[in-house]
């Protein structure tokens, strides 16, 4: 008998054509909004030491594009 409890196949959801535009649309909206509050951490900080503008875009565009297809 195969034991699947420790190494269980994982299920990935393919990402189609529509949530590549829809992550690309959120990705470039969020960009200037994601400058503006990297700016002011820096400010805020004193250090550059935090991710980029880019790289905040980039989250928040992979954590709310799920959100809009899961409704």
């Amino acid at each position: 008998m195969t034991d699947f409890t420790s190494n269980a196949p994982r299920r990935t959801a393919k990402r189609g054509t529509e949530y590549h535009v829809y992550f690309a649309l959120l990705f470039i909206l969020a960009i200037p909004f994601a400058t503006v509050f990297w700016l002011a951490d820096v400010f805020q900080k004193q250090t550059l030491f935090l991710h980029g503008p880019l790289a905040r875009a980039w989250a928040e565009a992979d954590r709310i594009t799920p959100l809009i297809f899961s409704a």
